[in-house]
């Protein structure tokens, strides 16, 4: 249509190529400083007027060029004159179009950015919470067990020494697993009938236990530690309020793909208003460690039928398995 005007094919070339050079840079203007800079308010605003101006200095190069390189073509100049509504308009659109383009993807990256560095936080701090409350649990446990051995040391030494060695024993065990969020069943139970046998020594024939694990609980994993401060929690209710031997019970069993250990206890509910002796920490602890892992306030329930106390934590297998192999 341009050669129809008289205008010669060479020119409407030159004349395109300067026009979409020209934009290119003015496209890419925009995008990076987009890119860098975005004002907290009025960002719409902002867009609106930089890509404006950004078109009107675009549109005002584009002819200043071509009409010095064209002044002496009246033919041309004059064809420029009526069409620079058009090219502006058009200018206009895609710069403008391209920076509201930029800005939303800046935006967006930014914002996913944003989420990912305070998931990535909120997981140190989960992390961190968690370790804590491992690290809470060693001293916990070991100032139940010196004090156990302290009063075994004048009366019953060679049961002190024996309370001592298993102690050992179990503390080095556990330090194997201080980096490891899960552990096979099988271990913790282990682990498990090792601080049951340090009890055993501190009270003797008042102590007994059935631990019963049901077929196919191979594959199964869990928290390390999880189910000591439960075991001591019902050693505590158990025996702390009476001279008879008790007999605790812990089963560990599938249900709905989760790992459920119960762990049961005698209990006399006439003592139930008298102040528990301990911190109490463990169970909440537990509960807390739960939560952390999985979200769930629903994993650890308590439960008292007659004189049976009994504590039931479900454990999800959601676990990632490269976890148990650090």
């Amino acid at each position: 249509m341009n050669y129809w005007l008289g205008i010669d094919l060479v020119i409407s070339a030159i004349d395109s190529a300067v026009h979409t050079i020209l934009l290119a840079g003015a496209v890419a203007l925009v995008a990076q400083t987009l890119a860098f800079y975005r004002p907290m308010k009025g960002k719409y605003s902002f867009v609106a007027i930089f890509t404006g101006a950004v078109s009107l200095v675009w549109a005002g190069v584009v002819i200043c060029i071509l009409r010095s390189i064209y002044s002496d073509n009246l033919l041309y100049v004059q064809w420029l004159s009526d069409t620079t509504p058009i090219r502006f308009a058009l200018g206009w659109t895609v710069i403008t179009g391209t920076g509201f383009i930029a800005f939303f993807t800046y935006e967006m990256q930014e914002q996913q950015e944003a989420l990912a560095r305070k998931e990535a936080a909120e997981k140190l701090a989960r992390e961190a919470e968690l370790y804590k409350l491992r690290q809470q649990l060693q001293p916990h446990f070991l100032f139940n067990s010196l004090n156990s051995i302290n009063a075994l040391v004048s009366i019953r030494p060679e049961e002190a020494r024996e309370m001592i060695q298993k102690l050992s024993d179990f503390l080095r065990g556990t330090l194997k697993k201080e980096d490891q969020l899960w552990i096979p069943l099988k271990e913790e139970l282990q682990y498990l009938r090792l601080y049951l046998d340090i009890e055993k020594v501190r009270f003797r024939h008042r102590l007994t236990t059935d631990i019963v694990e049901e077929d196919g609980m191979q594959h199964m994993q869990i928290p390390p530690m999880l189910l000591q401060p439960v075991v001591e929690n019902a050693i505590k209710f158990g025996l702390y309020d009476t001279t008879e031997a008790i007999n605790i019970n812990i089963r560990a069993s599938q249900e709905n793909g989760l790992l459920k250990v119960s762990v049961s206890n005698p209990f006399d509910p006439a003592l139930q208003h008298q102040p528990s002796l301990g911190t109490g920490f463990g169970l909440n602890s537990i509960r807390r460690r739960l939560y952390l892992l999985f979200a769930r306030q629903d994993l650890l329930e308590t439960h008292i039928d007659g004189q049976l106390f009994t504590t039931i934590i479900k454990v999800p297998q959601l676990h990632d398995k490269s976890s148990s192999d650090r």
